[in-house]
This record gives structure tokens, C-alpha cells and sequence, in this order.
């Protein structure tokens, strides 16, 4: 085996390897395809970099998702004397051919390249001439339909095998569960491999979830304290990134939006100007930061609950990859998981809306636990941490208050026993709450579920605190959510033995009521936060078709009232706030038919006069 620290301080200047480097490209030189797990900044790359400059002669080819990290990577290799290159589609014709004509001559050791292009016909009688070496295939989680970011075309670089036997392959991943590890190991075709997996614990990150409220004023005041640290703040739609981002600027932080809606040299710029710490802060959606290698981003802000776990983690990860401390905030709210269930009941494909379902529900379970995150998330990825607590995170530095929840976990699981001993069948989440809450649904009637003995004796509680006392039951192990399409919750052995002997049971208070009472603010207009957001959407659609700025057809005051009273019809319109004559002939009926879709699907909710 070649003598591998010479090599390493010589191109890269680092006198020893981080744990499991040194092992993984000792089984890569031996000929072994392998599996690396590292967490961010752990170190993947140099696994496949420096077999590439210890063999000498032959080419590796890296197989990388992201234009930004290969161009990233390659700036990088190249500034250290490693003759690499990458071929994507920002290239001109001109400058293809001259980097494929050099492939041919054999002047390249390292060829980055996405799998698409890797994949085409003609691409493999270039593949047998360039003396391939190894193959590398990064960020391997994609090849996953159980990870967080699945690629279709990442399955075919299975064909790989056909047109380059004998060739050593190398998976790579900073984020995996033991599902999505053996899913990638079957989807390649890896042979025998070695595997690695390093721990996912990330000591240097301090992790924090709040309840959301006032988003804007959370994040100023959390930047306030940070004004000369580099951080990026995560948003789930493009409009929220915008906005952030104006705001952080209209306040003097240095601030840039990255989203898929900036054209192409906009976004490189604003990726630049963060590289060069020109920018302190980037708001965006998660589009950014798998190509960046920035070690001195501080801290990491989740406007918006993030889809899955893995996407956390990584996003999370981009935080502190130099060693130092960095902090990790999560701003959570109910609302924001309703959002997410709405769109997931868009998907059509009925095996991909259960993905999204169960992974929806694993990052519920994180951002209400009140347990240690860093023991949350580390079990998430089938690792235990070793300690009682980590001292770095919310709920081990300040452990949220318990109270005494026996009453409401007795009206959950007996609602859960009477429905299903009336039908036989199970239901779910949502219509358990509406039976205690006292709903009056067509299904509740159909299925005569307002003649059961529990039918609104849980009306003490809102919908959203009962979702809660759900969720709770659920991580405690008392009911149970089946998988498939429509899942329904069943009874536990633990649960039924808790409605049998009726034993003390200890609730979390959750994020959303950290005080004992939320104070009600002027001019605030409670309402159904997933039909406003509808409603919103509507208005633009009409602003749009207008060129008008959407304040224009009416204000959120007004949208906010539909969103409360739930006006289906044009003349039920009479009397809403802001709604003239004119504007009521012009809109009331779209808006009318809007929220009438809107109950076709769900119920009213009730809210305090």
C-alpha cells in the first residue's frame, strides 16, 4: 500500500486524516468497491481525491449532482497542482471539446461529471478509451427513494457495471438511515463492499427550536447578536426567501437571496459574493449549499419546518464544518406542518405521498420532542448517544415543563377504542380530533360517529393543541399511525393497558404554548391559516393577470375574515371587511367558489368571537 501521508500534506497540507479516511482509501486502492458515510465536513471528498494523485496514471470519474460543487471542487483541486476537470452544461462547445480531447490524451486524473451526461449512448465508448480508473458517485443518497433527495437518473448508473467491469466504485454520503444504506448498496450493485460509517454527532453544533412566532423579529434578533458571522437561513418557498432577505438588508445586514427563480447570473453572484464573506447572510431555499464548501458559516436558521430529517441534518451540517461552534435554530409551528400535509395530499403518486408522509411525521417528532436533539437525531440515523444529556441544545440547557395529561390521553385513546369498536376499522389522525372537538363533518354523520359516547367531550382544547396530545401519544408509544395512502391509528398493547388501568401520564407542554397564556395582539384576525394561504395564492393569480400589485384586489384584513367565516357563496360575501360593490360583483364569486373546494375537502374550524 502506498504511503498515503506524503501525498496528503504535500497537495492538500493537512498532516493527518480525519476518522475513517485513511481506511476507506486503503479499500479503495486494494480494489474494493466501498461505502462511505462521513458527515458534512467530514471529509468525503479527499476519499476519492487522493487515490486519484496516489495511482498516477488513469482517470477517476466523480459523479456529482451539483454544477456549483463540481466547479467548486475542481477551482480547488486545480489551485493545488491535481490535474482535474468537469464537463456540465455551462460550458461552450468550444471549451467541451477541448476538455474531452485532453480526456482522450489521458491529461485529467479526475473528471466531475453529472449523471445524465454520464449516461448517454455515446458516452460509453469514451468511458472504455479514458482508462477509467475509479468511479466515485457523490452525494449517493439519491439514488434513494427513501432519502431526501432522490434523482431518477442516479439509478442508472447501475449500468455502469456493464461497460466498466472490474472497476472499484465508491458511494458517498453525509446522510443516510440503515434503510437508505442498504437501498444504495442494492441500486448500485456494489460487490462485497467495505463499508464505513463514521458518527453523526457533530459536537461543535448547538441545536435550538422555537415556536415560531413573528418569524421576522426572531431572526433580526438572533442576527443581532451574530452581525459579524456568516450564516444562511432556510426558506421553503421563494417569495419567504425574498422577503427575508429584503428585510435583513432594509435593516443594513449584509443580506442576498438564493433561490431556482433568480436568473442564473444572479444567483452565481449572490454564491459568490457569500464565498468572499462580501455577504454575510444568504436567505434560501434548499437549492443552495450542497456545492458549498464555506468552512466559517456560524449558524444555520429553519424559517419554515424542513421536509425530512436528512435535509436537516445536511442543511444543519453546513454549520460550523471548521470545528468551531455553530448554532442551529429551527422556527416551528403547527401551521407549518399543516401546510406541508396539504401539499402532500397533492401528490399523486400514492407510494411517494407515504414517503413524504412518514418522513413529515419523523421531523414532527423532532421539532416537539422534548427529549435531547442531539439523541433525537443521532437515533434517527441508528447511532446512540453515549450521554444523559449533550449540553447543547434547548432541551438539555433548559428542559421544557411536563404537566399531568392523564384526562387527555384517557379521551384520545377512548375516542380511538369507541371508533373503533362502532366500525371495525380504524381512522384517522384528523377525524379522531374532529369526533372530540365535537365536528359536525358529513363523514362524522355518515359513519354515526356523533352517537359515540366520546363525541365532543374534548372540546376544552383547540384542534391544533389536540394534534399535539396526539403526536405525543404517538412517540410514546400508546397509539400507532399505519403506513399506506390513508393511515389510520391503532391501539397499542401500552395503550390499551393505560385506558384499562388509568395511570398518571405525563404530557410536554408544547413549543406553541412555551407561556402559560399567548396574549392576543391589536388588530390580530385569527383564521384557517391553510385556506388563507390558498386564498393569498388566488389573489396573486389574479394581481398577476391584473399587473397589479395584489393589495390591489384586496387586503390580507380581508382575506383573513374569508379564512374565518368561510363565505361560500357570492351572497354570503355580503358584510366581509373590504369587500366593496364593485369588488364584490368583480371577485366575490371566484373567492365564493374558492373556499366552497375548500370544504369539500375539510372541515370548518371554530374560532373564539
Amino acid at each position: 500500500m502506498p504511503e498515503l501521508l506524503d501525498p496528503l500534506r504535500l497537495t492538500f497540507g493537512y498532516d493527518a486524516f480525519r476518522p475513517l479516511q485513511r481506511e476507506i482509501i486503503e479499500a479503495h486502492l486494494a480494489g474494493r468497491d466501498t461505502f462511505a458515510l462521513l458527515p458534512t465536513g467530514g471529509g468525503k471528498s479527499l476519499c476519492f481525491q487522493l487515490p486519484a494523485i496516489v495511482r498516477g496514471t488513469g482517470l477517476t470519474v466523480v459523479v456529482s449532482p451539483l454544477i456549483a460543487l463540481m466547479k467548486d471542487q475542481v477551482d480547488q483541486l486545480q489551485a493545488s497542482g491535481v490535474a482535474a476537470t468537469f464537463l456540465n452544461s455551462t460550458l461552450k462547445a468550444a471549451e467541451a471539446r477541448t476538455r474531452l480531447a485532453g480526456l482522450h490524451r489521458g491529461e485529467w486524473r479526475l473528471l466531475y461529471v453529472a449523471p445524465e451526461r454520464l449516461m448517454l449512448d455515446n458516452w460509453q465508448e469514451n468511458l472504455k478509451a479514458w482508462n477509467v480508473t475509479s468511479i466515485a458517485i457523490d452525494e449517493a443518497h439519491c439514488v434513494s427513494e427513501w432519502g431526501h433527495d432522490f434523482r431518477p437518473e442516479y439509478r442508472q448508473l447501475a449500468r455502469l457495471r456493464q461497460f466498466l467491469p472490474g472497476v472499484p466504485v465508491m458511494a458517498l454520503t453525509a446522510t443516510a438511515t440503515e434503510r437508505v444504506r442498504a437501498d444504495i448498496i442494492t441500486q448500485l450493485k456494489l460487490v462485497q463492499p467495505a463499508i464505513f460509517v463514521a458518527s453523526f454527532n457533530r459536537p461543535n453544533l448547538t441545536y435550538k427550536v422555537l415556536p415560531k412566532d413573528g418569524p421576522l423579529k426572531q431572526i433580526i434578533d438572533f442576527v443581532r447578536k451574530r452581525a459579524d458571522e456568516s450564516g444562511i437561513i432556510y426558506c421553503a418557498t421563494r417569495a419567504t426567501t425574498d422577503r427575508v432577505a429584503e428585510a435583513l438588508a432594509g435593516r443594513g445586514y449584509a443580506a442576498r437571496p438564493y433561490h431556482a427563480g433568480l436568473n442564473a447570473d444572479e444567483r452565481s453572484l449572490n454564491q459568490e459574493l457569500f464565498l468572499r464573506d462580501e455577504v454575510k447572510i444568504i436567505c434560501a431555499t434548499i437549492a443552495f449549499g450542497m456545492g458549498i464548501n464555506k468552512p466559517n458559516v456560524r449558524w444555520v436558521i429553519h424559517h419554515d419546518l424542513p421536509k425530512n430529517i436528512e435535509g436537516y441534518y445536511q442543511e444543519t451540517g453546513r454549520a460550523g464544518r471548521d470545528g468551531l461552534p455553530g448554532d442551529c435554530l429551527l422556527l416551528f409551528s403547527a401551521g407549518d406542518a399543516a401546510k406541508q400535509t396539504h401539499f402532500i395530499e397533492e401528490i399523486t403518486d400514492a407510494h411517494e405521498q407515504q414517503v413524504a408522509r412518514h418522513q413529515l411525521r419523523q421531523t414532527l417528532h423532532y421539532a416537539e420532542s422534548a427529549g435531547c436533539r442531539r439523541r433525537e437525531l443521532l437515533h434517527y440515523f441508528g447511532e446512540e448517544f453515549p450521554a444523559d444529556q449533550c449540553s447543547a441544545c434547548d432541551n438539555c440547557l433548559e428542559p421544557r415543563e411536563t404537566y399531568d395529561g392523564t384526562i387527555l390521553a384517557q379521551k384520545f385513546l377512548s375516542c380511538v377504542y369507541r371508533v373503533q369498536q362502532a366500525s371495525r376499522f380504524g381512522s384517522g389522525v384528523n377525524h379522531i380530533i374532529e369526533i372530540l372537538t365535537g365536528a359536525d363533518t358529513e363523514k362524522i354523520r355518515r359513519s354515526g360517529h356523533d352517537q359515540l359516547s366520546t363525541y365532543g367531550i374534548g372540546r376544552e382544547l383547540a384542534r391544533p393543541q389536540w394534534s399535539a396530545v396526539a403526536r405525543e401519544l404517538m412517540r410514546l408509544g400508546h397509539v400507532a399511525q399505519s403506513e399506506g395512502e390513508y393511515p389510520v391509528l391503532e391501539m397499542t398493547k401500552a395503550g390499551m393497558n393505560l385506558l384499562r388501568t388509568r395511570e398518571p401520564v405525563l404530557l410536554t407542554k408544547p413549543l406553541s404554548t412555551p407561556k402559560a397564556r399567548r396574549v392576543a395582539r391589536a388588530g390580530e384576525i385569527a383564521c384557517d391559516e391553510i385556506l388563507f394561504a390558498q386564498l393569498r395564492a388566488l389573489r396573486k393569480q389574479l394581481a398577476d393577470d391584473r399587473k397589479v400589485p395584489a393589495y390591489v384586489i384586496f387586503g390580507d384584513a380581508t382575506l383573513r375574515q374569508m379564512a374565518r367565516v368561510y363565505p361560500a357563496t357570492e351572497s354570503a360575501m355580503v358584510g366581509i371587511f373590504g369587500m366593496g360593490e364593485k369588488k364584490r360583483a368583480e371577485f366575490a364569486a371566484i373567492f365564493a367558489t374558492e373556499i366552497a373546494a375548500y370544504l369539500a375537502q375539510n372541515s370548518r374550524m371554530a374560532f373564539p368571537d
